[in-house]
C-alpha cells in the first residue's frame, strides 16, 4: 500500500480539487460511511485514502477489491484531503453517477422532486435522502441549484445521492414539459394561497416543485405548475426550511400511495 506524507504530493491536490467541484466527472467521499456506501452502490472508486494507523481494514481492502487506488496517509494530509472541521480519517475520489432526465422518470408511478435555486448543499442533501426515504422516484436540479455531488451536499444525504436517480444543471421549464408529457401532474409548493397539504391528490404520477431558501418559487414556475400546494401553518410561523418542507410534502405523498394501494384487491 502506497504511503503519502507530504501535503505537497499530488493526489493531495486532486482530492483538493475535488473538494472544490473542479475535477469533472469526479466527487469527493468524505468519511467511511460514504466510502462504504458507494462501494455497496457499485460507485466506481479511484483513489481511498485512509489515515494512519490503518483502522478501516475491511474497508480498504474491499475498496482495492474494486479496483480503487488504495493509500494511507498521515494526519497531516488527511486534514488536507478531508474537507470537514474535523478530518474523517478516510476520503475517496470517485465518479459521479450520470443520470439523464429520461433515467429520472423511468420508475412508476412516478414521484418527482424538482429544486430551484436550493443554494444551501446541506438543504439539498437533506432533501436527496427525504426523497429516497419516502419513495420518490428521482430528482431534478435547476441550473442554480447547488451541486448534489459536492461533499457538503452528499454528507447531508448519507449516502441517497449515490442511488435515486438525479439530473444536474437542469432548466426546470424544460424539465416541467418533459414530466407533463410522460403524464406527470405537476405540483408548486407555495407558502400561502395554495390547496392545503392534506387536501392535494398525491397518489398519481406526480412532480413536486420547491423554491429556494427565502424566495421561493418564482411566478413562472408557479404559473407552469398544474396545482399549487401549501403546508398548513400555526400563526405567527408562516413557513418552514426547504428541507423540511420538502419531507413533510414527500411522506404525505408516501403515506397516500402506501394507503391506496392497501385499498387495492388483488
Amino acid at each position: 500500500m502506497e504511503r503519502i506524507s507530504s501535503r505537497q504530493n499530488q493526489l493531495v491536490k486532486q482530492f483538493r480539487d475535488a473538494a472544490r467541484g473542479d475535477v469533472p466527472g469526479a466527487m469527493l467521499l468524505d468519511g467511511e460511511h460514504l466510502m462504504a456506501e458507494a462501494l455497496a452502490a457499485n460507485i466506481q472508486i479511484d483513489v481511498a485514502a485512509f489515515a494512519e494507523p490503518l483502522s478501516s481494514g475491511g474497508l480498504a481492502v474491499r475498496a482495492q477489491r474494486a479496483g480503487a487506488k488504495v493509500i494511507a496517509v498521515t494526519d497531516q494530509v488527511m486534514s488536507a484531503i478531508s474537507p470537514g472541521h474535523r478530518a474523517s480519517g478516510a476520503a475517496a475520489l470517485a465518479r459521479r453517477p450520470n443520470a439523464a432526465l429520461n433515467d429520472v422518470f423511468a420508475r412508476t408511478p412516478q414521484l418527482v422532486v424538482m429544486l430551484n435555486d436550493v443554494q444551501d448543499p446541506g438543504n439539498v442533501g437533506g432533501i436527496i435522502r427525504a426523497a429516497e426515504g419516502c419513495g420518490a422516484t428521482g430528482l431534478i436540479c435547476g441550473e442554480r441549484t447547488a451541486d448534489p455531488f459536492g461533499w457538503k451536499a452528499l454528507r447531508g444525504a448519507m449516502g441517497s445521492t449515490l442511488r435515486l436517480p438525479i439530473a444536474v444543471k437542469q432548466s426546470l421549464p424544460d424539465a416541467i414539459e418533459r414530466a407533463r408529457a410522460n403524464g406527470l401532474r405537476i405540483f408548486a409548493t407555495t407558502a400561502r394561497d395554495g390547496t392545503p397539504l392534506p387536501q392535494c391528490d398525491l397518489r398519481g404520477p406526480a412532480a413536486i416543485i420547491f423554491g429556494g431558501e427565502g424566495a421561493g418559487l418564482p411566478d413562472d414556475l408557479l404559473h407552469a405548475a398544474d396545482a399549487r400546494l401549501t403546508i398548513p401553518m400555526q400563526p405567527p410561523v408562516e413557513s418552514l426550511n426547504v428541507a423540511v418542507a420538502a419531507a413533510l410534502v414527500i411522506y404525505e405523498a408516501a403515506r397516500q400511495r402506501l394507503g391506496h394501494l392497501a385499498n387495492v384487491v388483488v
